[in-house]
């Protein structure tokens, strides 16, 4: 089950295709309760993903930053530091 979604809006490159998909298809999992549906449930379950994954795509489009993007790689180093900062004081 996912955890995290995480943020895609403001980042150089922009989110890609998969990036956008992943993150629908954690919403969908979290909002149904299930990682696999059963195979009754299996077209709405991918029916929602590519229609969340749709309009995330949009929203990424339409939405305006008024800050400098972020850098992938410098983003990722900060979360591993806070990451081993945080379990390291546990």
């Amino acid at each position: 089950m996912c955890r995290n979604i995480h943020t895609l809006h403001n980042f150089e490159p922009a989110a890609s295709d998969d990036e956008v998909h992943a993150a629908a298809l954690q919403y969908v999992r979290k909002i149904s309760g299930t990682t696999k549906p059963s195979k009754a449930n299996t077209e709405a379950f991918e029916h929602a993903v590519a229609e969340i994954a749709h309009i995330s795509r949009h929203l990424l489009e339409d939405l305006v930053a008024t800050t400098p993007p972020k850098n992938r790689e410098v983003e990722a180093e900060n979360a591993k530091a806070r990451s081993a900062k945080r379990f390291a004081a546990a």
